[in-house]
């Protein structure tokens, strides 16, 4: 897609329109199916336009951005996650399985870790576990 500002020969009107391609634009205006909003001449023609170029700091900036906001949703499920879970470490793939199948057992929720054959392991006995990213605190 390309954005061509065009402007009307006969009543100076200004405006953009965009184009599947530059060759697009010109089989348009050869069959005289571009016309004016205003006027509705037919005698359109491409004005100059300044390419929109952006920095490598803008971009770097927005990435930033994106990343810190994507840290601070990762946060607040952290936050989620430790005021309603209770902490199980290492013993995370015992614990889902002492819940799943001892009936008897209060079901609880828990967190901990799991390397990903474990997890693998449990899906495939039916034991439902997500994996979600997890952030160190690194404020001491």
């Amino acid at each position: 897609m390309i954005k061509y500002r065009l402007i009307c020969k006969n009543c100076n009107l200004s405006f953009d329109s965009w184009f599947a391609s530059s060759f697009e634009y010109e089989k348009l205006k050869t069959k005289k199916f571009l016309s004016c909003h205003y006027c509705d001449s037919k005698k359109i023609e491409k004005t100059l336009m300044a390419p929109k170029i952006l920095s490598k700091t803008k971009k770097v900036n927005e990435k930033k951005l994106k990343l810190n906001q994507i840290n601070e949703k990762i946060k607040e499920y952290q936050k989620f996650i430790k005021d309603n879970f209770e902490y199980v470490g290492d013993n995370f793939t015992y614990e889902a399985r002492s819940i799943h199948y001892n009936k008897k057992k209060k079901e609880k929720n828990i967190y901990g870790t799991a390397s990903n054959e474990e997890i693998k392991e449990l899906k495939e006995e039916g034991i439902e576990t997500e994996v979600i990213p997890w952030i160190e605190n690194k404020n001491n």
